[in-house]
């Protein structure tokens, strides 16, 4: 059983920065497909930044060139450094893994089977 705690989430003006992080733990060492999601009040979930078994990474276009995903094995952590905050960046942020990357649903916030409890970042203009 895979289990993920975020941090790092807080409140922060337009164009600041903030950096999340997941810690996971309850595996053995396998190569996990791991992605960041977040949810805005009264909207439904979304794929934020995706990092694939192989180390490769997409990204939603909303967040292309503002925010990057990297993990650290070291310490079984995924980050996701955020840049040029921006409000609509204003949601739950959620850290989720599975052992095969579901394909194009993962946008839509679907086909991950662990998940973490999130951690709130409030973006104010």
């Amino acid at each position: 059983q895979v289990h993920l705690v975020e941090s790092g989430g807080g409140s922060v003006e337009a164009g600041g920065s903030l950096r999340l992080s997941c810690a996971a733990s309850g595996y053995t060492y396998r190569r996990y497909c791991m992605g960041w999601f977040r949810q805005a009040s009264g909207k439904e979930r979304e794929g934020v930044a995706v990092m694939l078994s192989d180390l490769n990474t997409i990204y939603a276009d909303s967040v292309k060139g503002r925010f990057t995903i990297s993990q650290d094995n070291t310490k079984n952590t995924l980050y996701l450094q955020m840049n040029s905050l921006k409000p609509e960046d204003t949601a739950m942020y959620y850290c989720a893994a599975d052992l095969v990357f579901p394909g194009g649903s993962w946008i839509r916030g679907r086909g991950f089977d662990y998940w973490g409890q999130g951690t709130q970042v409030t973006v104010s203009s």
